[in-house]
């Protein structure tokens, strides 16, 4: 199975989303990815932690890049089922998600995404990321 590169899917990527995005895929691999967001990006909740809906995004981007990495420049795949739980407070910091496939099928596809701060090493998050893949 040929993957996507790093700069072939963030090309892809920028193009789906017309350059609009906050986050950056900086590896793939066999059934995994990465995805980095800048703490400039970041929406805070009061009280200086990030807030839920930017690590859902965060969980979502990831999983949809793993995916992608894997099936190729399939844009009209989409989050079918999206389950997070939060773990502890994230810091202001950069943002890390590390997403890995659980399953790849014809019609669906099942990510785990661990999110972590770049200022710490636990995770601040898990999440479980369902896309449903279009059929050609």
């Amino acid at each position: 199975m040929d993957l996507l590169s790093v700069d072939e899917l963030n090309e892809f990527l920028a193009d789906a989303f017309e350059g609009v995005r906050p986050y950056l895929v900086t590896d793939i691999g066999p059934n995994r990815c990465r995805v980095t967001m800048d703490a400039d990006a970041i929406a805070l909740r009061p009280g200086g932690t990030v807030s839920g809906p930017t690590l859902m995004m965060l969980a979502d981007a990831a999983a949809y890049a793993v995916v992608l990495a894997h099936i190729g420049r399939v844009a009209l795949a989409v989050t079918a089922n999206l389950t997070i739980t939060f773990l502890r407070k994230a810091p202001p910091a950069g943002l890390v998600a590390d997403a890995e496939l659980l399953k790849l099928g014809r019609r669906l596809a099942v990510a785990d995404v661990r999110l972590r701060s770049a200022a710490a090493p636990a995770p601040v998050a898990q999440a479980t990321v369902t896309y449903a893949i279009p059929q050609a």
